[in-house]
């Protein structure tokens, strides 16, 4: 059987950066891993911004990785990734053999707005404060990561678990941009087509950014249609993950996928 390769997606107002102690683990560990940059993001940032970037964009740019790849592919999102994931899961099951949700979106049995209220969480709270634009006005969301007063709150919302020093770090990593609008339809599971890949989540228990709450929905949504997943917990946090990725790659070592 060809190696494994596990193409790892990030989450909102992140970047391929936030991948490397995972992708630098899972490649000592003898694994092929590639996080990848959505568009707008990273080094694919644009002088235009977010601005008319679409879900069907990041469809499109983690479906072509996932096709140039020999091999059995295991598509990993994090956080707002897991929409994505999703919709590459639901427009091309055929090229994934296992899809991991790491504390990530996944909207089954409508979109994000289906899910917005269930558990509130840290972040929530400061968004507003963060905001630099009106989004309606410019396009897109624009937030100052940087800003002095909010770095207590930032702290307990994402990282814990880390030190002040390690959340400077992982701040640094993150665009102060995000795309504004999600094709809902497109990011909800299809039962026909999402159901035929073999699906993990790995439940953080000390998420303050995407509560645990949260993610037992989605959990339980998708058991209620039949689509159980496999679900493992990681006492950490929202960034913890990535930062010690350890735990994480254990998880990922023991995915199974069927020979191709």
């Amino acid at each position: 059987m060809s190696s494994i390769t596990y193409v790892l997606v990030h989450g909102a107002f992140s970047t391929a950066a936030a991948w490397g102690p995972t992708a630098r683990e899972l490649t000592l560990r003898g694994h092929r891993a590639l996080a990848v940059d959505l568009p707008g993001h990273g080094l694919d940032a644009r002088e235009t911004g977010m601005a008319g970037i679409s879900t069907a964009d990041d469809v499109a740019a983690v479906t072509a990785v996932v096709r140039a790849l020999d091999g059995p592919v295991v598509l990993v999102g994090h956080s707002r990734g897991g929409l994505t994931v999703t919709a590459v899961a639901n427009a091309v099951p055929e090229l994934l053999a296992h899809v991991v949700y790491v504390s990530a979106w996944c909207c089954v049995t409508g979109g994000p707005s289906t899910y917005a209220s269930v558990a509130p969480s840290a972040l929530d709270a400061l968004a507003p404060r963060l905001l630099t634009a009106d989004p309606a006005e410019v396009g897109e969301l624009r937030v100052d990561f940087t800003a002095p007063d909010a770095r207590d709150e930032l702290q307990d919302a994402l990282l814990a678990d880390g030190t002040r020093t390690e959340l400077l770090a992982m701040l640094a990593t993150m665009d102060g941009r995000e795309s504004l609008v999600v094709d809902e339809a497109a990011v909800t599971v299809d039962p026909e087509c999402w159901g035929r890949v073999p699906h993990t989540y790995v439940r953080l228990t000390a998420d303050r950014a995407l509560m645990p709450a949260l993610q037992d929905r989605f959990v339980a949504d998708a058991e209620a249609l039949g689509l159980p997943f496999r679900v493992v917990d990681l006492p950490t946090s929202h960034l913890g993950v990535q930062l010690r990725p350890g735990p994480l790659v254990d998880v990922l070592d023991d995915v199974r996928v069927a020979p191709s």
